[in-house]
């Protein structure tokens, strides 16, 4: 593998799971309760996200977006092997039930209804585009609109008000933003199903470090490595934070020249909002540069905040958890190679395979490599 790849790799942790992530194509892996590994493998980029990826600041919103995207669709796949399991246990759970009350009365059981089919009867829930739009306005209400307003509430409680054209409201705001973004993490870290997940993202992370040491994707090399990574999402979000500070309080004031009060306070939420591309763009070229050099004292001082904030969002994996993060990099990274050097065609659709161990998939892998 060159050494651009090693750049270029990246995952998310998923229900039970890791995505690994390459240029050319993804894979998902998660592990069900019996402790069987389902493989998916499929395309990760279209080719407008592909001639994006080139362009410096403009690469960054398209791996945000390809990334959103193919992040959903994995963490989707994961909740419906899940979703699997927790059929299978109600059944045998009912069958079980059925079985006892029959012994009791001396009648044969009937075959329970299914649970699936049951709760097929009881969906009706919200699509999942409607589900997106109402994240979408919840985050912005959260993290863009609060916050601002509470700089405000606070210039406006002691002292004579704080406005667009002081850099302390827009490092008031920033601080309410970090605030807001720390304590939610913090209250979802308690949730047993989330806390899982973050150790799956400490998994991600020791797979990837692995990897980029140049060392056998193996469990007694992995086990070494820091579940902290400069490249993570966590640490792209603090950057994100940090340099819209700046780079608001820079262009807000000559655009709001003239307004005040709640109007200034509403064109303001308006104008962050259209600029989050821009933003983005340019926290992660930050953070490429950052992740280049990030023995360099001045890009310590960059990433340090997520580095931080990364003690929350990961914790230390066990070993099953390593082995699965470990298993969907051998499968990106297989894909990956096969595909560069025209041994394989092009994933076209998602390819899904199961194993009934992590043992049974190093076997097969270290066999066909899934190449073909």
């Amino acid at each position: 593998m060159s050494g651009e790849l090693k750049t270029k790799v990246g995952g998310q942790a998923v229900l039970e799971g890791v995505m690994m992530r390459s240029p050319k194509c993804f894979a998902v892996v998660v592990r069900r309760k019996d402790g069987a590994l389902v493989v998916r493998e499929q395309p990760w980029k279209g080719e407008w996200a592909l001639r994006l990826a080139k362009i410096p600041f403009l690469r960054g919103v398209a791996t945000l977006v390809e990334s959103m995207s193919n992040g959903y669709n994995a963490l989707n796949f994961s909740a419906e092997q899940l979703e699997e399991d927790l059929v299978a246990e109600e059944e045998a759970k009912a069958a079980k039930e059925a079985a006892a009350n029959a012994a009791a009365s001396g009648v044969t059981a009937a075959a329970p209804p299914s649970a699936k089919a049951s709760s097929e009867k009881s969906e009706g829930g919200m699509s999942s585009g409607v589900a997106n739009k109402l994240a979408m306005l919840f985050a912005i209400a959260f993290f863009i609109a609060l916050p601002q307003l509470l700089a405000w509430a606070v210039g406006k409680l002691f002292g004579p008000g704080l406005g667009m054209q002081d850099f302390l409201f827009h490092a008031l705001t920033g601080g309410f933003k970090l605030a807001l973004v720390i304590g939610y993490m913090l209250m979802i870290r308690r949730i047993p199903e989330v806390r899982r997940v973050f150790q799956y993202h400490g998994a991600e992370h020791k797979a990837i470090a692995t990897f980029e040491a140049g060392n056998p994707l193996e469990l007694e090399y992995a086990r070494q490595y820091s579940t902290r990574h400069a490249r993570c999402g966590t640490t792209f979000l603090m950057v994100v934070v940090i340099v819209s500070v700046f780079v608001y309080a820079a262009v807000l004031p000559p655009l709001l020249k003239g307004i005040s009060g709640g109007t200034a306070q509403v064109y303001a939420i308006a104008i962050k909002v259209m600029m989050l591309p821009v933003i983005a763009g340019f926290s992660y070229e930050l953070q490429r540069l950052g992740a280049r050099f990030s023995n360099n004292p001045l890009t310590k001082l960059l990433l340090g905040p997520g580095y931080l904030v990364q003690g929350i969002t990961t914790i230390e994996p066990d070993d099953d958890q390593l082995e699965v993060a470990l298993a969907s990099l051998k499968v990106t990274l297989a894909r990956e190679a096969a595909e560069s050097a025209g041994k394989s065609a092009p994933v076209s659709e998602p390819v899904v395979r199961k194993f009934r161990s992590f043992a049974q998939f190093s076997e097969q892998f270290a066999i066909a490599g899934f190449k073909g």
